[in-house]
């Protein structure tokens, strides 16, 4: 492999957007990946309230600053609901100032549960949107970034609400202090569905737009990450709080409007850092790093395996070696890999130009190993890395030929998979100047599995990467968890 060369300025600025699409969506609680669904804790009344129709504006905040804004409009019909979001967000990545726009509209059923939908995002050239139906115990989904629609059956254990929907559900119900509710909610950003318990709190008085204002509090958690929600007696959000000290409050429609072109958040990236008081010297020399691991609970994380150990509270990651493998056939795909040679609705490995391009990069002749290599450095050398914004699929990032290092992993994701290598995403940890910053990189089975960075244009990767989760995109809700919690602290660095 050529040696990560790349200035160190550029390199923050390719870690920069590693976990901010992902505080975007979990503010909204709707960063979620595929679980089996769960049983309603407190079905609801057939008693239910009538709903009301809602057109409310909310102001995003950080702080005191404002970074954005929400437009939700919720109107009643003869057969059910239907609803439209739109939210505007300007994120300050490591000075880097961006804008992102999504949109979500649909139809509910009379319960509130998902009929329809129609979801868009945008930020800059990149561009995805998904429109799903339901049909009996089957949703079915058109997603489309660049090219073709591609189209998605997903399997319904449960009829599936969308966050908007427990809101209007929850207002149906009567609520008192201590009541929780279960409900399977689907995301159109990562095609997923996920168990979010409702928690009700208690009655609040609640400042907003200069009055006090009665409101149901609740809480809404996901994976052990949590939002809170302040609700009126109509059933309008008055207030949401949720990672990084992001808040939503109603206000006006000149209050919404009014003054972001001026303002961005604080920097996401570095506030989701976890500092280390030691630096690490030199990261691609060492050949083991130890960490003494705390603040967090290690369920759902898949931290021990592999190159990765873990005892007690220490955490010690080994550098790889594939010397032993370079000339090696890729043999028999284990089962367990199987799955990550098909194509996905973000990875797509079938598309002509992936397939194209994999094959013109990596020969016939070439041994996996050799194929993966060639296949990392092309990405390396080809992809401006910058921050984007937006969900980050294959196509879009070949094209489009920028971004971070999610792009950087679906693309190689999607490259290796064309030329039969099975290819994961793994998610975690990288050190950089004193602190370990969210990251994404790829795990790659060549005869065995080997991971590689396209990002940082290593394979494999140096011992400061540490891994948490391991799969596909949807498995990094698990880092939710993590974000202001993990404390970690350099125990021994080993060459």
């Amino acid at each position: 492999m050529t040696p990560f060369k790349l200035k160190r300025t550029t390199w923050i600025i390719g870690i920069a957007c590693c976990i901010t699409f992902g505080v975007l969506l979990a503010l909204r609680v709707d960063l979620i990946g595929y679980l089996k669904p769960a049983q309603a804790l407190n079905p609801m009344n057939s008693d239910q309230k009538a709903a009301t129709a809602r057109d409310s504006w909310m102001k995003i905040l950080q702080g005191d600053r404002k970074i954005g804004f929400a437009h939700r409009v919720f109107t009643p019909t003869a057969d059910g609901h239907t609803f439209e979001e739109t939210v505007r967000m300007r994120i300050n990545t490591m000075g880097m100032i961006q804008d992102i726009k999504f949109k979500t509209a649909g139809r509910l059923n009379p319960d509130y549960t998902l009929a329809s939908l129609a979801f868009d995002i945008s930020s800059g050239p990149f561009k995805f949107s998904v429109q799903g139906t339901a049909q009996g115990r089957r949703l079915i989904l058109k997603t489309r970034s660049i090219g073709p629609e591609r189209e998605t059956v997903i399997k319904l254990e449960q009829k599936p609400y969308l966050i908007n929907g427990i809101l209007g559900a929850l207002h149906a119900s009567d609520l008192a202090t201590g009541d929780k509710y279960r409900y399977t909610v689907f995301d159109p950003a990562t095609m997923g569905q996920i168990p979010v318990e409702v928690t009700v709190q208690g009655q609040e008085t609640v400042a907003i737009m200069n009055q006090d204002l009665q409101a149901t509090k609740v809480s809404l958690n996901v994976r052990g990450m949590t939002q809170l929600a302040w609700i009126d007696a109509t059933g309008d959000v008055l207030k949401e709080e949720g990672l990084l000290g992001i808040r939503l409050e109603k206000t006006t429609p000149q209050g919404a409007l009014e003054g972001l072109s001026l303002q961005a958040s604080r920097d996401l990236t570095k506030l989701a850092s976890v500092p280390v008081e030691m630096p690490i010297k030199n990261p691609s020399q060492l050949k083991r790093l130890t960490l003494a691991m705390g603040g967090i609970s290690r369920s759902g994380l898949a931290l021990d395996g592999g190159r990765q150990e873990v005892t007690g509270n220490l955490l010690t990651i080994n550098k790889e070696s594939i010397d032993n493998i370079r000339t090696n056939a890729l043999g028999e795909i284990p089962d367990d890999a199987i799955a990550f040679v098909k194509p996905t609705s973000f990875v797509q490995s079938d598309h002509p130009h992936i397939v194209a391009k994999a094959r013109a990069i990596a020969g016939p002749e070439d041994t996996p190993a050799a194929k993966a290599e060639k296949l990392v450095e092309w990405v390396y050398a080809n992809i401006e890395k910058r921050p984007v914004l937006s969900l980050p699929d294959a196509i879009s990032t070949l094209e489009n030929r920028v971004g971070d290092c999610n792009e950087h992993a679906v693309l190689l994701a999607a490259l290796a998979r064309a030329v039969g290598i099975p290819a994961k995403i793994e998610a975690g940890l990288v050190y950089l100047r004193g602190r370990f910053y969210y990251h994404a990189w790829n795990l790659l089975y060549v005869g065995q599995w080997v991971t590689a960075d396209a990002l940082f244009g290593q394979m494999p990767v140096d011992v400061t990467h540490i891994h948490f989760t391991s799969g596909s995109q949807p498995d990094q809700i698990e880092l939710m968890n993590i974000i202001g919690k993990l404390k970690l602290r350099v125990i021994k660095q080993e060459k």
